[in-house]
């Protein structure tokens, strides 16, 4: 059936799964219905991949971390439904941490970029080709990230922002935002993404007014957050700003 290709007896994968030549699929693997694997792909042990996934040549999913800590621990890569992995994307397992490394739904993960341990990254992102991902990074909805781009470890990207190409993110990147520059910063509301997910123009024009206060003004962060809060608390949009600010462990850009 899957002819030039090693798969386990001891993993799990649907009749309708398409799976090229020269593929190695370790045991307890899990491979969903309607996925197509191409060629030279290597797939270990411990990952599931939901349904409808494409994943091109030479990708490597669940290797174990670069981590020193590791120490073999029985970890996992969970990948959702709906998902493009392209030419040589690596994406490791789980370290003791978070035990597993999650990709969400309807991601595109193009050409060379990479994943490393212990990382959520939720739906709809795009990590464009040769992004670098490091360990415990927590990726929001609708996150584009521009080519070449090194996110250093620990860091979050809050929903909808989107990231220059060939910028190091080294803190972390707030909602709604588009981030720029060395070292990176703010460089105005991510307006054109917001409107093609059907944000409305009062929605967007509240979203400006916040990051206004935040960044245009003469208030520090903390002074910042206490004017949206006494303001505007009970805005869905600005709520998620607070929030994203609140439980930011590197500081924001």
């Amino acid at each position: 059936m899957y002819k030039n290709s090693i798969i386990s007896p001891k993993s799990n994968i649907d009749t309708s799964v398409e799976i090229g030549p020269f593929c190695i699929i370790e045991d307890n693997v899990s491979i969903n219905k309607n996925c197509k694997i191409h060629s030279h792909v290597i797939i270990k042990s411990g990952t599931s991949i939901g349904q409808d996934c494409e994943i091109f040549s030479g990708a490597v999913l669940g290797e174990v971390p670069q981590d020193l800590k590791y120490n073999n621990e029985e970890t996992k890569l969970k990948i959702g439904k709906n998902n493009i992995i392209r030419e040589y994307v690596t994406i490791h397992r789980g370290t003791a941490d978070r035990k597993i490394t999650e990709v969400g739904n309807n991601c595109m993960l193009m050409a060379y970029s990479h994943i490393a341990h212990d990382c959520i990254i939720k739906n709809n992102v795009i990590l464009s080709n040769g992004v670098q991902v490091g360990g415990h990074v927590d990726i929001d909805d609708f996150v584009i990230v521009g080519g070449a781009t090194p996110i250093h470890q620990f860091c979050k990207l809050g929903k909808f922002s989107f990231i220059g190409g060939g910028y190091r993110v080294v803190q972390d990147v707030p909602p709604y935002i588009k981030a720029m520059g060395e070292p990176l910063k703010y460089f105005g509301v991510n307006s054109i993404g917001l409107s093609r997910n059907q944000f409305s123009s009062d929605q967007i024009s509240l979203i400006k007014k916040v990051y206004k206060i935040l960044y245009r003004s003469e208030y520090n962060i903390s002074q910042a957050v206490d004017i949206l809060n006494n303001n505007y608390s009970g805005n869905e949009q600005v709520n998620e700003i607070i929030n994203f600010i609140d439980n930011s462990n590197r500081g924001i850009i």
